[in-house]
């Protein structure tokens, strides 16, 4: 069953890779040394083997002195065979006692081919290693024949064996040590990502998105998410702080209109009606018309999904109630022709309300550092700076004394955005700057041109 919490799993990811890791070393470990024992052991029987064959040239006689053959390598105990060309024994190490080496093949191949081997045989229930050498056609009794050099294995073999116990012992410590270790790092990591869940949890049940999560102690990831969820958070509390704004400035445009609907909607019930009356209901039931489709513009606009149709602006700007559009080339942008004509109207109402009486509208489109720009001016001084950070919220309209909802530039914002864009004011000229698709041909241009100039629609 695989553990749930993220610390079981972690330990015991931690635990395995320790033991797999250990389990290879120690693998690696037990095949050098056994290497390592098993060379020096031939090393050995072939320096014993020399010694002999040395022995029975110069001197054979002392081959049959009792005891001349015994000798040990650290521990080991070597056992010697000396035989003749016929395979006679001519001498032997008195440890050996009645034993007898089963080296037949390696022996032959002394005799006949004058060949050294190594190799493994059985001696008394006991594995040995043997070397068997030729001896030269030299000295007594044993000339021409062969030296056999055997060592229990014994003793190599219970020094891996206990290698193995000490790896596997060392092993086992080694993992409980790592698992202890990343279970204590774990706990002492995921400390904070606790804390971070309580209060975060805290915030959900209170749905207040004025609180905060405690701030990071250490600058890791648990830091960098903390701070994340944070500005989050101020960001879900300035747009909640938004849309109480907007639900306050929704309800006192409203309030205003309803009054006075109602008022005279009383004096209607007690003095009956008149022209001018009836005009003044009229208006008033027409401004609570345009603010609420305002209102519903603005609301789909800001909940609707990034445009994908082909709009040329140029040709958007030249169906505008504009006298005077400056659009040399063609400009497009990806976008919803809709919305994007609503907001060109939007700018050039709001260009002709606040302009001076009787001025001219401006429209210019042009294309700059893959921006499509799409300005309207009027002739008048425009805004100051502090108005123009200003313009375009909602309900905005600053000192003039001019009817209207405070939403046109709003949506024309609001427009923008949902295009990938943004909408500004500079004085008196107002601009949407939006994404462009493609830097504008020459030949596209001078087509364009042409048709505009020779009235082609």
């Amino acid at each position: 069953m695989i553990p749930r919490s993220l610390q079981a799993r972690s330990v015991v990811a931690a635990t395995a890779a320790i033991l797999l890791s250990l389990v290879v070393v120690g693998i690696g470990v037990e095949l050098v040394v056994a290497r390592h024992l098993h060379r020096s052991l031939d090393r050995s029987l072939r320096t014993r083997a020399v010694g002999i064959a040395q022995l029975s040239a110069s001197a054979p006689a002392l081959l049959t002195v009792p005891g001349s053959l015994d000798t040990q390598t650290g521990t080991t105990h070597l056992s010697v065979e000396v035989v003749d060309r016929n395979g006679a024994i001519v001498a032997r190490s008195l440890g050996m006692g009645g034993q007898v080496l089963d080296v037949g093949p390696q022996l032959r191949r002394a005799l006949r081919g004058g060949e050294s081997s190594y190799g493994d045989v059985a001696a008394g229930g006991d594995r040995m290693r043997v070397y068997v050498a030729p001896l030269a056609e030299l000295g007594g009794r044993a000339a021409g024949g062969a030296v056999v050099v055997g060592a229990s294995t014994e003793d190599l073999n219970a020094t891996l064996e206990t290698l193995r116990l000490v790896l596997v012992g060392a092993g086992l410590l080694a993992a409980l040590i790592g698992a202890t270790a990343v279970a204590v790092l774990i706990r002492r990591a995921l400390r904070p990502l606790g804390r971070v869940a309580e209060a975060a949890e805290r915030i959900e049940q209170s749905g207040d998105a004025r609180e905060r999560l405690p701030e990071p102690v250490l600058e890791d990831e648990v830091g960098t998410l903390t701070r994340t969820l944070n500005a989050m958070l101020a960001s879900l509390e300035r747009a909640r702080e938004a849309e109480r704004k907007f639900l306050a400035d929704a309800s006192h445009e409203l309030r205003t209109p309803l009054t006075a609907l109602r008022g005279n909607i009383a004096y209607v019930a007690r003095n009956g009606a008149t022209p001018e009356l009836i005009a003044e209901l009229e208006a008033d039931a027409d401004r609570l018309a345009r603010l609420a489709d305002d209102l519903l513009v603005l609301s789909r606009e800001e909940a609707a999904a990034r445009p994908s149709e082909v709009v040329r602006l140029d040709e958007l700007a030249r169906e505008a109630p504009v006298a005077h559009v400056s659009a040399p080339r063609p400009v497009s942008v990806l976008g919803d022709r809709a919305a994007l004509e609503r907001a060109v109207a939007n700018l050039v109402e709001n260009a002709k309300q606040y302009g001076p009486t009787g001025g001219g509208v401006t429209i210019d489109v042009a294309q700059e550092n893959g921006r499509a720009l799409l300005s309207v001016t009027d002739e008048g001084t425009g805004l100051q700076p502090y108005e123009a950070e200003r313009a375009f919220r909602r309900f905005w309209r600053g000192s003039h004394e001019h009817p209207g909802s405070g939403l046109g530039l709003a949506i024309v914002a609001a427009t923008a955005e949902r295009h990938g864009g943004t909408a500004y004011a500079r004085g008196p000229r107002f601009t949407i700057a939006l994404p462009a698709l493609s830097e504008p041909s020459e030949t596209a241009a001078t087509t364009d041109d042409e048709s505009i100039a020779g009235g082609t629609p």
